[in-house]
């Protein structure tokens, strides 16, 4: 047997290396259009193995979250991988954010998430001594990782068992030949028994190739960062986190520490005018007449516009978005943050214009399809994978 698998990045990867464990007679190939494995969302990660706080109970991100990150700490530790656990605290900074940050708690507890404290203010500064709030939820167990060494990782446990990686292989078009999949790039074709998308940024579009439907269609989000100066990095000895708002999958402006020790300030949420579009003059004109011709980008746009411009405000003015992080860390000054690599997100949107929360993966005959899969993916990665093959 056959099996191929779309996308390079960890999930892809993940997914691979599965395949190898449970059916080690087949013939497995990881296929990208780029020249390196992790090239998009997976090399521009955050690099935080979530504990499963602000999941939905009984939702595939609770689920593969929790199962996730148990088997993600057990790989790291196996292949000597950063894994630090230096925990993470989501601050209200008002009296108004307590009975959503009592919801988190509730969620968290339902999901089994283990060492969650409720701290005061006081009880807060213990901790992240710089930190500001009325209340905050302490999740001990939350890491940081290198998500490119994990996948780096995967793909070398791929070719050790026997499968290959093709890069430079950017499929065009996908065919049905009986029970098969064909699969098309320029001057060659491969033709599997099974077929796994993983394609991250573009998995809308293969997903059509492989006659999905349009949608939920892929919205891409640039997620821009700043990085504190070094000599101002022991501001935050670890994760600092808002109360998010539950009308987005977002977690909103934050504050992380990096296996490296450096510390990230982001990210905000602005439209990407490129589906790869980690800078501002990023522009491809294709890829944005495709999102605002979509019915529910549309309607995306005409109820969340406010939230809109407020996001594309702070990415023009570095002071607004100083103010937005200085919330937090009441004593960050605006010449801290240093300019950081910037990510896209592969945001699944709805006809009706809903932003899809969970991971949203399906089937068609031989090929699985994996059309939403945000944060908290590469720390399910793992899970994800067992979820796949098992439905492939």
């Amino acid at each position: 047997m056959r099996i191929g698998v779309i996308g390079a990045g960890i999930l892809g990867l993940a997914v691979a290396r599965r395949l190898t464990q449970v059916r080690p007679d087949a013939r497995v190939t990881v296929l990208d259009k780029e020249d390196r494995i992790a090239a998009h969302q997976t090399g521009h990660n955050s690099g935080v193995a979530h504990a499963g706080l602000y999941y939905a109970p009984g939702s595939l991100k609770a689920t593969l979250c929790r199962r996730g990150i148990g088997l993600l700490k057990e790989y790291c530790q196996d292949r000597g991988l950063p894994y630090l656990e230096c925990g993470k605290v989501v601050v209200a900074r008002s009296i108004a954010e307590l009975e959503p940050l009592l919801e988190i708690e509730r969620r968290a507890t339902a999901n089994g998430v283990p060492g969650l404290r409720r701290l005061r203010g006081g009880e807060l500064r213990e901790i992240e001594p710089h930190a500001a709030g009325v209340a905050a939820l302490h999740s001990p167990t939350t890491a940081i990782v290198d998500f490119p060494a994990v996948a780096r990782a995967y793909a070398d446990d791929v070719r050790v068992a026997g499968g290959e990686v093709r890069l430079g292989f950017e499929v065009t078009r996908l065919r049905r030949a009986g029970e098969r999949v064909v699969v098309v790039a320029p001057g060659e074709e491969l033709v599997f028994d099974r077929l796994v998308v993983c394609a991250g940024l573009q998995s809308d579009r293969v997903a059509r190739l492989a006659g999905d439907a349009p949608e939920p269609a892929i919205v891409p989000f640039r997620g821009e960062y700043y990085r504190l100066r070094p000599e101002r990095a022991d501001l935050v000895r670890g994760l600092i986190y808002p109360v998010p708002d539950p009308r987005y999958p977002f977690l909103g402006v934050h504050f992380t520490r990096r296996v490296d020790g450096g510390v990230d300030v982001g990210p905000n949420a602005v439209l990407a005018l490129a589906r790869e579009g980690y800078r501002r003059s990023d522009v491809r004109a294709g890829d944005v007449w495709e999102t605002v011709r979509l019915p529910g980008f549309r309607r995306m746009a005409r109820r969340h516009w406010r939230t809109g411009v407020s996001e594309v405000y702070g990415s023009a003015v570095k002071a607004a978005f100083a103010a937005r992080a200085r919330s937090f860390v009441p004593e960050l000054a605006t010449h801290d943050l240093a300019p950081a690599p910037a990510g896209v997100r592969a945001q699944a949107v709805d006809p009706d214009g809903s932003l899809v929360d969970d991971f949203r993966i399906g089937r068609l005959g031989p090929v699985v399809t994996v059309r939403n899969a945000p944060s908290p993916a590469a720390t399910s990665s793992l899970a994800i994978a067992e979820y796949v093959v098992d439905r492939l």
